[in-house]
């Protein structure tokens, strides 16, 4: 089996946790996720099966969004409400004060990831760490966050939605957010609503995967080419199946191939299959397509 499952990660599960019941309900090996997602938050994390476990990374590079919830007064370890509270805050804040901090945080901004990441150090994630009791020092990274909508403010709550690039933390996003406004905070739920073209609508329980499985139904399970709407396709004529198949690389001019841009990926479909991705390149002084990735 070969594809890309959508599945509704539920909270109180990580993500490995999610590939390992796969593996057992599919009787498969090879499954991998394409991004970890919080263990308390629920929501769409794409699974990946068979030899589609080689575009992992294409997917991983999508944005992302998600719908947060902002709860302030008081700041957590974990940047979340299951952290330990380290500080905490009576000051109150107007909506036009909130609503001004939160556009504060749209287009390039550094982040500096938490301790309670998955991140490594020395071979050791960061939350092992930090359940130690340790704090190391960390350098920031850029990110962008493409939009903030603030859905409500009650009280002390934000609900907002998020869509954000690959390396975001929620989380700190919320903590930031409080530290700003004077006023300390922590996510107080989060629940991701789409990675790229994947949507919670489309999303599967674990339970409906047990059940279609069980009637013989893998209508779950999604083309390889699926995640990669976004790239540009092309189609190459049934007699260069073996050549493509195989990973040779091939000269455009013998393809017939004009209409391209130079270094970009490509989906490349023959004989009506999808044989993986490749890349038109300038190699002794000829434009030739290379197969990135192969996968049939």
């Amino acid at each position: 089996m070969n594809g890309i499952i959508n599945v509704l990660k539920p909270s109180a599960m990580t993500s490995h946790d999610v590939v390992s019941f796969l593996r057992k309900t599919l009787d498969m090996k090879k499954i991998g996720h394409t991004g970890t997602l919080d263990p308390n938050a629920c929501g769409v994390l794409p699974i990946c099966i068979g030899k589609s476990t080689k575009i992992i990374e294409y997917i991983q590079h999508k944005n992302k969004k998600y719908r947060a919830e902002v709860t302030l007064g008081y700041s957590t370890d974990t940047q979340d409400k299951y952290g330990r509270v380290l500080e905490t805050s009576k000051n109150n804040v107007s909506n036009d004060e909130i609503i001004n901090v939160v556009n504060s945080f749209k287009g390039k901004i550094n982040q500096l990831p938490p301790m309670y990441s998955a991140l490594k150090k020395d071979g050791k994630r960061l939350y092992e760490l930090a359940r130690e009791g340790k704090t190391i020092e960390r350098n920031t990274r850029e990110i962008f966050i493409e939009t903030i909508d603030i859905l409500s403010i009650n009280k002390n709550k934000i609900m907002m939605d998020v869509i954000c690039s690959k390396g975001t933390y929620i989380r700190t996003l919320c903590n930031d957010i409080g530290e700003r406004l004077g006023t300390f905070a922590h996510m107080s739920f989060l629940e991701r609503l789409s990675v790229g073209d994947f949507n919670l609508s489309d999303s599967y329980t674990l339970e409906e995967i047990v059940v279609k499985k069980s009637n013989n139904d893998m209508s779950f399970i999604l083309p390889l080419d699926n995640a990669l709407k976004f790239m540009g396709s092309i189609y190459l004529d049934k007699m260069f199946y073996k050549h493509i198949s195989n990973g040779l690389n091939m000269r455009a001019k013998r393809l017939g191939i004009s209409d391209f841009i130079l270094n970009t990926e490509y989906k490349i479909y023959c004989n009506n299959d999808f044989i993986g991705i490749g890349i038109f390149a300038l190699k002794n002084d000829e434009i030739v397509l290379k197969m990135d990735k192969v996968l049939v």
